[in-house]
């Protein structure tokens, strides 16, 4: 697969050869289904916790007699059945993550890869630098360009630079090719590569 490479400034700077073994797969919904969930579960904090019977503050005398009241049998008001009582089986810190093979993961990242290039939502950059960081000047040029929620993935570092100059602009991303993941490529509408982005995630994915 051969696509244009242009630079920052719309103009074109030649063309690059894409590996059909990375970006000419068939999306597999069920594969970008599968890794998205596995990193959101990973990612999720996990602490939620809620009181039980033995944590709640109220005191554990039995707050009436056990029989001649005409009412219901009842220890403490720390139980459940009480206003403010211990919480029954409620949620405690646990982690949400779970395994997924790393073959797998790399599969994933192949078919999200592809399913931007199917959709021609692919562009290759001949590079992410800047002699200074000048966010006005990035902003100017993604804007001619058409970018609005953009993901750019550079080679195995990131020009400081183009990273100081994009963080105050909305709906932009960018990550070294080590940082390349799936749920980031999908949730931006537009995936540019760098020359050495792709270089890299090729060396990486092969």
């Amino acid at each position: 697969m051969k696509l244009d490479v242009i630079k920052l400034d719309g103009a074109k700077a030649g063309t690059v050869e894409l590996g059909d073994e990375i970006f000419g797969l068939e999306p597999r919904a069920d594969i970008l289904h599968r890794v998205v969930r596995w990193q959101r579960n990973k990612a999720q904090a996990g602490t939620h916790k809620v009181k039980t019977r033995s944590e709640t503050s109220y005191s554990t005398k039995k707050i009436y007699r056990q029989k001649g009241t005409g009412g219901a049998r009842h220890g403490d008001r720390n139980a459940p059945i009480f206003r403010k009582g211990g919480v029954y089986k409620g949620p405690t810190p646990r982690s949400h993550a779970h395994d997924l093979p790393k073959k797998f993961r790399a599969l994933g990242l192949k078919h999200a890869l592809s399913a931007k290039a199917k959709a021609g939502e692919l562009v290759v950059l001949d590079s992410a630098e800047l002699a200074a960081p000048r966010t006005a000047e990035l902003a100017k040029s993604l804007k001619s360009l058409g970018w609005k929620r953009v993901l750019i993935i550079d080679g195995a570092q990131v020009n400081e630079n183009f990273a100081m100059a994009a963080r105050n602009i909305e709906g932009i991303d960018v990550l070294p090719s080590m940082g390349a993941n799936v749920y980031d490529i999908l949730r931006r509408d537009t995936l540019v590569l760098t020359k050495a982005g792709v270089e890299a995630l090729e060396a990486r994915l092969k």
